[in-house]
C-alpha cells in the first residue's frame, strides 16, 4: 500500500498494515509489519526483526563507515542514562556498537534497511508522550559525518564530543545562568519559560532555571513531592541549593517492576526520598503529569511544568512554567472552605490528588488544607485514569476543558474565523481520518466559547517541529529523541500532516530550542488577542485527553497529565493582548506565547519530524545523522 502527501511518501508492504499495532514492552512480537520507506531520496529496504522478549526494538544496519569514524550513542529511554554514561567515557566505533552486537546481521548493500516491529496500539494513542520513552528500549546513533579532508581538524584529547549528549553535556553554563538575586519576572500571568544555553542573555531575562526555582531566593524550603514522568534523581539532587539537598522529597512516578527497581535503585544514595507510585489500571497509561509542590517555612508553592527531571530537558529545549504566588498558612480553625480561589483551584488540586488514592499524598492533601490558595488566576485541568459516566465525564481531559471554556469564556463576534491553535511534542493515533477524534472530538473542545451555540469550524493550526527544523537545532537530530512521533502511527494518518506549522520561535529567542512545552490557545484572525490559552504536559492523543466511548455516553482517559488555563475574566479582561517581545521580562499586559504567530505552514518540501526512522542526506548542526538502531 502505498500513501502520498505533500509531506512524503510511506510505502507499507504489509498484509495487516491496518490491525491494531503490538503492545510497547515485554512481549514477543511474532507479527512485526514490514515497512519500506521513502523519504526525500533516500530508499529504505526492510526486514521483520527476529522475535525477542523484553522491550522492543528498531534495528538498523547501515553501510560501514571508515574505522576512524567516531560514533556517539544516544539511548532513548529510562535504562538510557546508565547506558549513556558508558557511552560517553568510552565512545564505541560504529562496526563495534553494542547496538548491533548479537543481532542477526543482514547483507550490507548500498541501501540501508531498517526493521523495526510496531508498538502503537491504535487506542494507546501514546508514542510515548515524552522523550526519554519508557518501555522502548531505541537506540539512535547519531553518527558523524565524514569530515572533507580540507576541514578535517586534529583530534584535541579534552575537546566537548560534538554530540550535545557527549560526556560534559552541558556542565558549563555560562556565570550569569542561575540568578542570584530575585529574577525579574512577569507576574502578571506567572507564565514562564526555561533559561536556554547559547541564546542571547535577553532571552533568559525572567525565563527560569531549575535550579532558580529551588533557590533559596523563593522560600525556606522544608519539604517537596515532585510529580514527573521521568527521573534521574543524582542530577535532580545537585539541582536543590546545599542547604536544602537532604529535606525530604516524595517522587510521584508512574514506573512498574523493572523500571521502578531501576527508580528505586538510583535512590539508594539519598536517605531523604521517598516515593509514591501512581496507579495505571489501564493499558498504555502514563504519569506525565509534571508538578512541583513545595512547602516551605512561610508558606507553601505550587509549580506546574513541562519538564523532566533529567538534565537534558533544561537547557536546550523549550520547556514552560506556571509558578504560584507563595501561599501563607490560614489561620487555625479555619473552615474546611476557606482559601479558596475565585477559580476553585484548591478544591481541584486536592481532587486531582485524592484520585490517587495514594496513602503517600495524604499528608500533602492535609497541608494544602491549610494553606490560603485565594490568589490563584489559573483553573486546573488534569486527566486520570479511568472510565467516566455522567457529571464525571467532566472531571478530566478535553471534557474538563470544554466544560471551563463553556462557564467561563464568552461569545466574540466572527468567532468562526478565530483559530485554534495546538502544540506539542508528541502524536498519539488520531483514526483512519480528521472525523474521529480531532474533529469529532477535539477540535469540539477547544471551539467551545462559552454559552455560544455556534458549531463554528474554524481554522486549526498544529505545530509540531519537521524534519528540517530538529536538524538546525541547537542540539541537532539528538533534540527528535523528545519528538516520538512514530513512523507506524504517522504512516496511518497522512490526512493528519496538512494540519502541520514549523516551529518558529524568534519572539522569543527559542527557534532553535526545540519544543517539549505543550501549548492550546484560541486567537483573534489578526493574532493580537487571545480568548484563551493552555499550558500543559497533555500531548497531542487521545491517551492524554480522553475519549468517548459507548456512543458517548462514557469517557475513557489512559493517563495522568496536568495543566493551567488561563481565560480572560479572571484577570479583568475581554481579552489577552499578546505580548510580540516577551523578553527582556517587563510588566506589558500582554500575554507571552512561546512561539511565533501567526504559525509557518508547512511547504510542500517539509515533512513532520519522525524519530525511528534514518536521517542520512544532511548532517545536523553537530556533524551528525540520525539512524535508530
Amino acid at each position: 500500500m502505498t500513501q502520498d502527501s505533500q509531506h512524503g511518501k510511506w510505502t507499507i508492504s504489509s498484509s495487516d498494515d491496518d490491525d491494531e499495532d503490538l503492545p510497547l514492552s515485554g512481549t514477543t512480537t511474532s507479527k512485526p509489519h514490514r515497512a519500506a520507506v521513502s523519504s526525500h531520496s533516500s530508499h529504505l529496504s526492510a526486514s521483520p526483526p527476529s522475535p525477542k522478549l523484553g522491550p522492543v526494538t528498531a534495528t538498523v544496519e547501515v553501510k560501514p563507515e571508515p574505522a576512524n569514524t567516531p560514533v556517539s550513542s544516544l539511548v532513548i529511554g529510562s535504562e538510557a542514562r546508565q547506558l549513556a554514561a558508558m557511552n560517553q567515557l568510552n565512545p564505541v566505533k560504529y562496526e563495534s556498537s553494542p547496538s548491533l552486537a548479537g543481532k542477526r546481521k543482514k547483507e550490507v548493500s548500498d541501501s540501508p534497511g531498517w526493521a523495526l516491529s510496531d508498538s502503537d496500539d491504535d487506542d494507546d494513542d501514546d508514542d510515548d508522550d515524552d522523550g526519554d520513552v519508557k518501555g522502548k528500549s531505541l537506540s539512535n546513533l547519531p553518527k558523524r559525518a565524514p569530515p572533507s579532508p580540507k576541514t578535517k581538524k586534529p583530534k584535541v584529547e579534552n575537546e566537548r564530543p560534538p554530540s550535545p549528549h557527549g560526556r560534559l553535556y552541558y556542565i558549563d553554563e555560562p556565570e550569569d545562568f542561575f540568578e542570584s538575586s530575585i529574577p525579574c519576572l512577569n507576574d502578571t500571568y506567572r507564565f514562564y519559560l526555561n533559561k536556554v544555553t547559547g541564546l542571547d542573555r535577553k532571552y533568559n531575562s525572567g525565563a527560569l532555571h531549575i535550579r532558580d526555582i529551588l533557590s533559596p531566593l523563593f522560600g525556606t524550603l522544608k519539604e517537596s513531592a515532585q510529580f514527573n514522568y521521568c527521573f534521574d534523581i543524582a542530577w535532580m539532587v545537585k539541582q536543590f541549593p546545599s542547604e536544602f539537598r537532604d529535606r525530604p522529597v516524595l517522587i510521584v512516578h508512574g514506573d512498574k517492576r523493572e523500571a521502578k527497581a531501576r527508580l528505586v535503585q538510583q535512590a539508594q544514595p539519598f536517605p531523604h526520598i521517598r516515593f509514591c507510585q501512581a496507579k495505571l489500571d489501564i493499558a498504555f497509561g502514563t504519569h506525565h503529569t509534571k508538578m512541583m509542590l513545595l512547602w516551605y517555612e512561610e508558606g507553601f508553592r505550587v509549580i506546574i511544568l513541562t519538564s523532566n527531571l533529567i538534565r537534558a530537558d533544561w537547557y536546550q529545549k523549550t520547556q514552560g512554567m506556571w509558578m504560584s504566588p507563595m501561599f501563607p498558612r490560614l489561620p487555625k480553625g479555619s473552615s474546611e472552605s476557606a482559601g479558596e480561589s475565585p477559580t476553585f483551584f484548591k478544591r481541584d488540586l486536592l481532587e486531582y490528588l485524592a484520585a490517587y488514592r495514594a496513602p503517600e499524598l495524604e499528608e500533602w492533601i492535609q497541608r494544602i488544607k491549610e494553606h490560603d490558595l485565594s490568589e490563584t488566576r489559573v483553573y486546573l485541568v488534569g486527566s486520570t485514569p479511568g472510565r467516566y459516566v455522567g457529571s464525571d465525564m467532566e472531571r478530566w481531559g478535553h471534557l474538563r476543558l470544554r466544560k471551563l471554556l463553556y462557564d467561563h469564556t464568552d461569545p466574540v463576534a466572527g468567532e468562526e474565523k478565530w483559530p485554534v491553535i495546538g502544540q506539542f511534542s508528541s502524536i498519539g493515533s488520531m483514526g483512519l481520518d480528521k472525523t474521529k477524534w480531532l474533529k469529532g472530538e477535539f477540535q469540539r473542545t477547544m471551539t467551545t466559547l462559552g454559552k455560544s451555540s455556534l458549531r463554528s469550524d474554524p481554522p486549526m493550526h498544529l505545530v509540531y517541529p519537521s524534519v528540517e527544523d530538529v536538524r538546525t537545532s541547537l542540539e541537532g537530530y539528538p533534540a527528535g529523541g523528545s519528538l516520538p512521533y512514530s513512523i507506524q502511527t504517522a504512516q496511518k494518518q497522512l490526512w493528519l500532516h496538512s494540519f502541520f506549522h514549523r516551529w518558529k520561535a524568534n519572539g522569543t529567542g527559542r527557534s532553535h530550542a526545540m519544543p517539549h512545552i505543550k501549548t492550546y490557545m484560541r486567537t483573534s484572525p489578526d493574532f493580537t488577542q487571545l480568548a484563551w490559552f493552555l499550558v500543559t504536559s497533555a500531548n497531542l492523543s487521545k491517551a492524554a485527553w480522553g475519549a468517548l466511548e459507548k456512543n458517548n455516553t462514557q469517557v475513557m482517559v489512559r493517563s495522568y497529565e496536568l495543566g493551567v488555563l488561563y481565560v480572560p475574566a479572571a484577570f479583568n479582561m475581554k481579552t489577552f493582548p499578546l505580548h510580540k517581545n516577551p523578553f527582556p521580562a517587563s510588566s506589558s499586559s500582554g500575554f507571552p506565547v512561546p512561539f511565533d504567530l501567526p504559525p509557518t505552514c508547512y511547504s510542500p518540501k517539509d515533512q513532520p519530524w519522525i524519530w525511528n526512522i534514518p536521517y542520512s542526506q544532511a548532517p545536523d548542526t553537530h556533524g551528525n545523522i540520525w539512524v535508530p538502531s
